[in-house]
């Protein structure tokens, strides 16, 4: 089939090669604008456009997918279909038209759970076992087509979402190559979404992102894992935000972290600096902090962040002698 693949950024770039060496014809590609991008802010091209450029196909940038002048250079190349991985924005029906055998979107989740922006950091935060990728056609109502097929994926206990992120991409591109070759011999069909088991996954914003420690240790764990790489997990220390990478023990008994029950329970926020890390109280027990990120500094480990305060050893309450800040976080 003549297709024209739509992705914005670099988790759609393994759907992009997968097509790209099949059997069917990548005839351009549609992106998201250029965009401030680096230490300058200068406008960059998306990953998706990058490799476009690089396997030498025309590359559409529309500022709307509903502009005419847009709609007008799809209708020219003449796509039989437009397969789409995250590609940023919505395809209006006029669009949704054009080719004969319609949009196929690639979506990382099992559907009908999880439709929307960021069903992989839904899916870690809310302590789902298993999740997947799915494909189904494009409609105008959000993720809610009719499907294609499925892959499914385990959720490590502790994969970030970038972790997993990168291995749907994988195995989330074949199933892309499945379903139009499926499309395409006319042995596919697509199936409507039950009704039952809808859920939604909006895009998580830097202020759900931060960390409230009077919550369990388990949901404070998965909270951070859902939030690495973006957009970064974070706490305060003081008048001060502290960027907070997975941790390095979430043990939800303060009895089974090590040094975690020796010296009394942690109250929600409150730290307890050891030799080798910082332990820090949840609503169920302590949980041990991995690499931290201060504002304006390196990432560090938690211990060369203690280090760096000159924090005491052992239970830390109240005002530290480090310019009065508080020594909980919150």
């Amino acid at each position: 089939m003549r297709l024209v693949f739509a992705g914005t950024p670099r988790v759609a770039v393994p759907a992009l090669d997968a097509l790209l060496r099949s059997a069917h014809e990548v005839a351009a590609v549609i992106t998201r604008p250029d965009a401030p991008g680096g230490r300058g802010l200068h406008l960059a091209p998306s990953p998706v456009a990058e490799r476009a450029a690089e396997a030498g196909l025309e590359v559409l940038k529309p500022g709307r997918p509903r502009d005419p002048d847009f709609l007008d250079r799809l209708r020219a190349i003449g796509p039989d279909c437009c397969p789409v991985t995250a590609y940023g924005a919505l395809i209006p029906q006029a669009a949704l038209d054009i080719p004969s055998c319609g949009w196929v979107n690639l979506h990382f989740s099992v559907l009908p759970a999880w439709r929307g922006a960021a069903p992989v950091q839904h899916a870690i935060m809310h302590g789902d076992d298993i999740t997947g990728a799915t494909t189904f056609r494009l409609v105008a109502e959000l993720d809610a087509g009719p499907v294609f097929g499925v892959v499914t994926e385990p959720v490590g206990p502790r994969d970030t979402a970038g972790e997993l992120l990168a291995r749907l991409a994988e195995s989330g591109a074949e199933l892309l190559v499945a379903t139009l070759d499926g499309i395409e011999s006319g042995q596919l069909e697509a199936r409507p979404q039950p009704s039952e088991g809808v859920s939604f996954a909006p895009k998580i914003t830097v202020e759900d992102a931060r960390v409230h420690w009077d919550r369990p240790a388990a949901a404070v764990d998965r909270l951070i894992r859902a939030c690495t790489p973006v957009p970064g997990a974070w706490t305060v220390f003081g008048q001060a935000r502290l960027k907070l990478g997975p941790l390095a023990n979430a043990a939800p008994d303060h009895a089974s972290v090590p040094g975690g029950g020796d010296d009394g329970p942690l109250e929600p926020g409150e730290l307890r600096v050891r030799r080798s890390g910082v332990l820090v109280g949840t609503a169920t027990g302590p949980v041990e902090l991995g690499d931290v990120q201060p504002d304006g500094k390196r990432r560090m480990s938690a211990a060369a962040w203690a280090r760096g305060l000159h924090l005491d050893q052992g239970a830390v309450r109240g005002q530290s002698a480090v310019g009065g800040q508080s020594a909980v976080l919150g």
